[in-house]
């Protein structure tokens, strides 16, 4: 699936795209590889995003996940 954002990897496998004119922190292993329509996450800082039209948005802010390890 190609997206219409702009969407990189760094070397710590930490997942980056721009949204609108924004770059913004995805997430690392949360972040769904390959991407399809229709895929949701929520970041460590709590944004929770969906591919919706080919296109990764920002739907909204939520507590972030609890990690119990």
């Amino acid at each position: 699936m190609k997206l219409k954002n702009r969407v990189w990897m760094t070397g710590n496998l930490e997942w980056f795209a721009y949204i609108g004119e924004e770059q913004v922190f995805l997430g690392r292993r949360e972040v769904p590889y390959p991407f399809t329509e229709g895929d949701a996450w929520i970041s460590p800082e709590g944004n929770s995003f969906r591919i919706k039209n080919e296109e990764i948005v920002l739907v909204e802010k939520v507590d972030p996940p609890d990690f119990k390890w």
